[in-house]
């Protein structure tokens, strides 16, 4: 391997250990910041959870060695991006963050509807995870998964269309709808499985804008639309 690509290399592992810890430290800050205790055992095995499965995933990238995990570490505006998509992935970031920040303000403080009970939150946790293993499985089959609506030219970007992209068009955000569920659900909020929805209503915004530039830009994806009618969940939509 040159010098430069081995370098490049270590740079991304590091950049990905930093990651490793950086993702865990921040559903933290987020769970336990706005309430100001600890004392939370729900998120607490939440956090171990996402330390473990970011940990696997990644793992999982890496020995794919693809290029995905590059562009993944991609700030999520970027040139050559629709500016429609620029508008709805803010949107969607700032829906995710205020969805993950209400949850602990509605189980310590505001308690809008009563918690779950304990197999609908287990029932939550199970989502959870079911929502990050088809995220690390539309990447490891997808390597042009890119965090943000374009074209790849330069890395000769194709049409996907085995493992779960022969199942439903977009099955990273079908992972991300039991991700963002289950979650408030385990940590024993109702409301915030309903606030969950906003976020989710983004997603299917983006979809709409990702599906006419695909249509546009990609070649073959107009004719994979026709042999995968479904985008997100089988014979619902």
């Amino acid at each position: 391997m040159p010098i430069s690509s081995r370098r490049a290399r270590w740079s991304l592992l590091a950049t990905l250990a930093l990651g490793v810890c950086v993702q865990p430290a921040l559903f933290a800050l987020m769970l336990f910041g706005p309430v100001g205790t600890f004392a939370w055992p729900r998120a607490w095995v939440l956090i171990g959870i996402v330390g473990v499965a970011s940990v696997v995933s990644l793992g999982v990238l890496v020995r794919d060695d693809s290029g995905l995990l590059a562009e993944r570490l991609k700030p999520p505006i970027q040139r050559g991006q629709p500016t429609a998509d620029k508008v709805v992935t803010m949107l969607f970031l700032a829906g995710y963050l205020a969805a993950i920040v209400f949850v602990p303000l509605d189980v310590f403080a505001w308690r809008v509807l009563p918690p779950p009970p304990l197999s609908v939150a287990a029932a939550g946790l199970l989502l959870f995870l079911a929502g990050w293993f088809l995220l690390t499985w539309a990447m490891h089959v997808n390597a042009f998964a890119a965090p943000i609506v374009k074209h790849q030219a330069e890395r000769r970007q194709h049409v996907v269309d085995t493992g779960p992209y022969a199942i439903v068009r977009h099955p990273m955000y079908a992972g991300a709808v039991p991700l963002m569920l289950g979650l408030p659900l385990w940590l024993g909020s109702t409301a915030g499985a309903l606030v969950a929805f906003l976020p989710i209503l983004m997603l299917g915004a983006r979809i709409a804008i990702e599906e006419r530039f695909l249509r546009r830009q990609l070649h073959g994806y107009d004719a994979y639309t026709r042999r995968v009618r479904w985008r997100l969940v089988p014979g619902v939509w």
